[in-house]
């Protein structure tokens, strides 16, 4: 058994010596003729296992690569959407961010023909009756909008007239209403000291004291704002009278702006917009004069002093929804206590609280409808961002730029759901830019 290996061994030289003459003899072939095509040079011999690296295994078992697949078919669809959808909204937020910048730069113009469309939406009916009366339309126009202007002027002036003329019994009241108030509070079982009365005043004298300069300079920039207010008016006067004459021919112009493709839709989306902002201002006015005289007669009865100047405070500051209801109610109720105790607030805050249940669920649903309805939760969220962004001003105007935006884009949403329907066939809304005119201008 022992020379078996050795047997193997020479076998095994005498098999690599005849191999080696093999590769000797093909090589003097292959320098002879040439190399041949069919021959496969043979692969080199495997290194020792001690000196080969480790293949890894993921390099062993790949396939043979391929072409590389298109970047954007690699992504997944959920991702591509995403991204598609980011970049458009940042386009808009861009261009929204871009237009607050240029309306808050020419804030008072704007606000000035927002208002102006307000005042305009209220007085082209009494302008439409004038003129189906025979009068010429120049006249209509100046006679509605000067005895407009002058209305508000005498509503104004009648306000500050009642403050100047009550302000001396009304500081005395309010000096009684505070001695009361200090009384019943040393009184109550709340156990406040006068020493804490004391305290509490003497805190206000000081913040008033630390804040003497910031009222002062407060007074002189009054003397801008009264300048800015008097631009705003004549603004708001001269655009009403345009809008209240000219009406039809402002918006055929407005009109030729627009793309041809959109034309029709805004042509017909125009006369809703205008119905639903006319309803709004009509319904709002109304609505502000029930509770104005009705909250008026309640705090009259009550003997709180200025009832009439209040009920005006309240009829103006409806004009903001929700907020304005509770800002006025509460200065009412306030004036109540200060003047005439608790009892009489505690009324005052009764009658305001029945009269707005009354309007919330009576007054706006019958007079205004659904053509303006929105929801609560909207209506809070538009007036705190008005507010915000705008101050009164565009807590005023945030409601109704609501109201229009979403008549606007439910038309636009049926409008074009039709004209995909039936492609073929031309809009119903295309003969519209008349009506729209007639709802802006004539009648």
């Amino acid at each position: 058994m022992s020379r078996v290996p050795v047997w193997l061994g020479k076998l095994g030289a005498g098999l690599t010596e005849v191999s080696g003459r093999l590769d000797e003899r093909r090589a003097e072939v292959e320098r002879e003729n040439g190399p041949d095509p069919s021959h496969t040079p043979p692969e080199p011999a495997a290194r020792p296992a001690a000196d080969a690296a480790p293949v890894p295994a993921a390099r062993r078992a790949a396939p043979p690569a391929g072409p590389r697949p298109d970047p954007a078919q690699a992504v997944p669809w959920g991702v591509r959407v995403a991204a598609e959808a980011g970049w458009r909204l940042l386009v808009l937020a861009g261009t929204l961010w871009v237009l607050m910048r240029v309306i808050s730069a020419i804030q008072l113009v704007v606000f000035a023909f927002v208002i102006a469309l307000l005042v305009t939406a209220l007085l082209q009916p009494t302008v439409a009756r004038l003129t189906r009366r025979g009068v010429p339309r120049g006249p209509a126009t100046a006679i509605t909008a000067i005895g407009g202007f002058v209305v508000i002027g005498l509503m104004g002036w009648f306000v500050t007239w009642q403050v100047i003329e009550n302000i001396d019994t009304l500081s005395s009241q309010i000096q009684s209403g505070i001695d009361d108030l200090r009384d019943w509070l040393l009184k109550s079982p709340f156990h406040v000291t006068d020493k804490q009365i004391n305290q509490i005043a003497k805190n206000l004298r000081e913040a008033i004291g630390a804040n003497a300069d910031q009222i002062t300079s407060a007074g002189l920039e009054g003397v801008q704002v009264i300048i800015e207010g008097l631009t705003s008016i004549l603004l708001v006067f001269f655009s009403t009278l345009f809008l209240l004459y000219d009406g039809k021919r402002i918006w055929e112009w407005f009109l030729k702006l627009v793309p041809a493709a959109a034309r029709p839709g805004v042509a017909g989306a125009g006369p809703r917009a205008w119905r639903t902002l006319t309803a709004y201002v009509r319904g709002t006015v109304l609505v502000a004069l029930i509770d104005a005289v009705f909250i008026g007669i309640g705090i009259y009865f009550l003997n709180v002093p200025m009832a009439v100047p209040l009920a005006v405070f309240i009829f103006l500051f409806s004009f903001i929804p929700l907020v304005g209801a509770v800002a006025s109610g509460a200065l009412a109720v306030m004036v109540a206590l200060v003047t005439q105790g608790v009892f009489a607030a505690v009324m005052t805050l009764a009658v305001v609280l029945a009269v707005q249940q009354i309007e919330g669920h009576v007054l706006q649903p019958f007079i205004l409808g659904r053509a303006v309805r929105v929801h609560p939760l909207a209506v809070v969220l538009t007036v705190a961002a008005g507010g915000m962004v705008a101050g009164i001003g565009g807590a005023v105007v945030a409601v109704p730029l609501v109201a229009v935006t979403n008549t606007v884009v439910g038309y636009l949403r049926a409008y074009s759901e039709e004209a995909a329907a039936l492609p073929g066939e031309p809009a119903a809304v295309e003969s519209e830019p008349s009506a729209v005119a007639d709802e802006h201008g004539a009648e």
